[in-house]
């Protein structure tokens, strides 16, 4: 309550009524007047007939307010009474009567610690403040509205409840730090709302909620008050292991998701899979195959379909299309009690234009940078964040706590951070702009990435923070040792303190090396295996993403030469060498059964392609491959550490083939020492057959056919080894053992002890 606010004047009173008085909690609600002595109410209420002041705490009237003027405007005192009290307004409208409890009585909810980390990039929880927020407030239930616009002449806010009028919700400003709140009662979860602004030159312009938790679909794309009621979370266990996991150390065998076209229902296939289908289907599906995470292309709501979630609108709002943030929170609570990890597509990198957004927001370059050599992106026509903000780097690292902490995901793969490190990203010469130091890092995004990185492992034990970075920038996933800011030259690229990184090294080259005729190969052999050249200069993902099989690139069975039977076998021993490679897996989904067709996200899988022998038999490959993958530390243990990995043979171009060991833990530790074997790979690239073809072993012990993608349950020609292998104490490949096995076409053969 503020003391001796002015009376209504003709030049407030029209303010009002055009939105144009910024200062309203000044002027309406309860104010102390007549050097307080009396207490005053006004109100605005457009085409109210007649208001009464109702107490709450007795329900008894005390006073009846005056019609200012015809717009609605009302003033009265409170009689004898100097203590401000709860008070609620029984308005007379020429149809009907209502209760409301005014919002104006209410003095500011925000607390001036949670606005100065705002305002410093330190705020990890913003959006438990800024956006529509429950609260109670003297016993009164309502939402705390709360945005940020400071070059905004006004704020209102405006939606169904006040019938999209802006002079009725006109919001309190904290001129500070450029914060604009109101505290309204009894709105309804589901209510549509927005912002309108009178921006910096005057135009009023509508803005949908940028921490809005829900969101309208298309035309409308206004923000929805989300529901109050609270998932009870069952995944504690699994939270209290995960806190404790090394994930260097472990198995990750991820699947690639999106949502919208993993499967669909309906006669016409149109309908999309909500969370309680997709936790009868999916989650399933994904324990059948043996995956241990499931990766969610981005879900933050997104107005574009073709743009697969990552040209993202509203960022804290889970996108409609498949329910609402309770059956999120619920799917993913049931992959946890499965003891599979939730993986989420993150795009701090840019945003879209549309007009609803963040672009221009209060009428000026609020989260993108004013000059377009900093804050375009000439690939996507999106903007780019402005990360030498404080309120934009809060805005950036809440959204990334809130999908971790509020829906308990198990880490974050950032999208296109090469574009985020690169001030001249696919820029040519004078579309850019250097930094302090006339060099073409992006130091604010640079420290931004740290900064986040930091927290997250912080707060977040046994997360994962992921890289989609395509150059050779140093030490992508390496800790942080020395932070930007404490750098001497800034202009030195820094350890960026993510978990991993995508190896997209690997994937073009060896997909390249896919692509070529048999016959052709050994002219391009070591394409197949640069790739340990580098492996342990990052902390690895070896990715086969959407990426790869969209926009005419085709399917991964359609880069590949030669008939149905070649393009299978070849596709088969590829995932044979990309288990056995040191590096976590990424699988984007269709490509476990080799769809043939391109991915089109606007239609389901072709499921149908199973009841097709060399379609089921390449899905019960992979499922074999990750099975073994699990029960195998020598496949995941040490794959940051040179000592798990030994070439057998990388140079045998004349015949394509590819022969390697892999190790786990130190076999004299004889618990669970069945999985801790070494691990022997054989992979031909060509369609013949190699008879006799001997092979080195680490030890004398007698060994048999682990997995042979050659083999008839797969689709393959059936050609291999039966039975017991022998070693003979014959030294090989400088191994002190070998022996001698059949390498069928095409084929990935691993070995291993029975």
């Amino acid at each position: 309550m503020t003391n001796n606010a002015p009376e209504f004047q003709h030049g407030s009173a029209v303010a009002l009524l055009n939105g144009e008085f910024v200062d309203v909690f000044s002027l309406l609600g309860m104010h102390a007047s007549d050097n307080s002595k009396s207490l005053t109410v006004r109100c605005f209420l457009r085409g109210a007939v007649s208001v009464e002041v109702i107490c709450i705490k007795t329900s008894r009237k005390v006073a009846s307010l005056t019609k200012e003027n015809d717009e609605g405007l009302f003033s009265g005192k409170m009689g004898r009474r100097v203590k401000p009290f709860l008070y609620k307004l029984r308005v007379q409208y020429p149809l009907s009567e209502v209760d409301i409890i005014d919002p104006y009585q209410f003095d500011s909810l925000l607390a001036a610690d949670d606005l100065y980390l705002f305002g410093a990039g330190a705020q990890q929880q913003a959006y438990r403040f800024i956006g529509a927020n429950w609260r109670e407030c003297q016993g009164v239930a309502g939402v705390l509205f709360c945005v940020w616009a400071p070059n905004a002449k006004r704020v209102s806010l405006i939606g169904d409840f006040n019938h999209w009028d802006g002079a009725v919700n006109v919001m309190r400003q904290h001129l500070a730090n450029g914060v604009w709140e109101i505290f309204v009662p009894n709105v309804a979860a589901g209510a549509y709302y927005k912002f309108e602004i009178i921006d910096a030159n005057g135009a009023c312009i509508e803005r949908a909620d940028p921490y809005a938790k829900a969101m309208q679909p298309a035309p409308g794309n206004a923000s929805v008050v989300s529901s109050a009621k609270a998932h009870v979370w069952q995944d504690e266990q699994w939270l209290a292991e995960r806190s404790q996991k090394v994930w260097h150390q472990a198995p990750m065998s991820i699947y690639e998701v999106h949502l919208a076209s993993w499967r669909r229902q309906g006669d016409d296939g149109a309908k999309y899979l909500d969370y309680a289908a997709l936790t009868l289907q999916l989650l399933p599906y994904l324990l059948e195959m043996g995956f241990t995470h499931l990766q969610l292309m981005p879900i933050s709501e997104y107005p574009f379909d073709g743009s697969w979630g990552y040209q993202p609108v509203g960022l804290y709002a889970p996108t409609y299309r498949f329910g609402d943030m309770n059956g999120l929170k619920g799917f993913i609570d049931a992959c946890h009690q499965a003891d599979i990890a939730v993986l989420l597509d993150w795009v701090p990198a840019h945003f879209p234009k549309d007009p609803h957004g963040l672009c221009q927001f209060d009428g000026t370059s609020l989260y993108e940078h004013d000059d377009p050599r900093q804050g375009e992106h000439p690939d996507w026509d999106t903007l780019i964040y402005n990360y030498e903000r404080g309120e934009v780097q809060s805005y950036l690292l809440s959204n990334a706590c809130y999908w971790l902490e509020e829906f308990h995901f198990d880490g974050l793969r950032l999208d296109a951070v090469s574009s985020m490190l690169y001030l001249d990203y696919s820029r040519e010469a004078g579309q850019w702009l250097p930094n302090a130091n006339g060099g073409r890092e992006n130091l604010a995004a640079i420290s931004f990435l740290q900064n986040l990185n930091q927290r997250i492992y912080s707060c977040f034990p046994g997360v994962c923070m992921i890289a989609e970075e395509s150059t050779a920038w140093p030490g992508v996933s390496h800790i942080i040792d020395q932070p930007l800011a404490e750098s001497i030259d800034s202009n030195t690229q820094h350890n960026l303190g993510f978990g991993f990184k995508w190896n997209m090294g690997w994937m073009n080259d060896s997909l390249g090396y896919l692509k070529r005729d048999p016959i052709h190969r050994q002219h391009h052999h070591h394409e197949f295996s640069f790739s340990l050249v580098y492996q342990y200069t990052e902390q690895f993902i070896l990715a086969l993403s959407h990426d790869e099989v969209v926009h005419g690139k085709g399917s991964l069975l359609h880069k590949i030469p030669g008939d149905d039977w070649q393009k299978f076998a070849t596709l088969r021993a590829y995932y044979g060498f990309m288990w056995g490679h040191p590096g976590k897996k990424l699988l984007f989904m269709g490509d476990e059964f080799a769809q043939r067709d391109e991915w089109n996200h606007d239609v389901s899988l072709d499921w149908h392609l199973l009841q097709y022998a060399p379609h089921s038999g390449m899905q019960s490959w992979v499922k074999d491959l990750n099975q073994l993958y699990k029960a195998s530390s020598a496949l995941w243990l040490k794959d940051c550490d040179p000592s798990g990995f030994s070439w057998l043979d990388c140079d045998n171009a004349e015949s394509s083939i590819f022969s390697f060991i892999r190790y786990g833990a130190d076999n004299t530790d004889q618990s669970e020492a069945g999985n801790k074997h070494p691990l022997v790979f054989i992979v031909n690239m060509t369609p013949e057959v190699h008879y006799g073809f001997r092979i080195g072993l680490a030890d004398n012990s007698d060994v048999v056919e682990k997995l042979n993608s050659d083999s008839a349950f797969y689709g393959g020609s059936d050609v291999g080894n039966q039975g017991v292998i022998s070693a003979e104490a014959s030294p090989y490949q400088g191994m002190p053992y070998s022996a001698l096995v059949t390498v069928p076409p095409l084929s990935c053969l691993v070995i291993g002890q029975a």
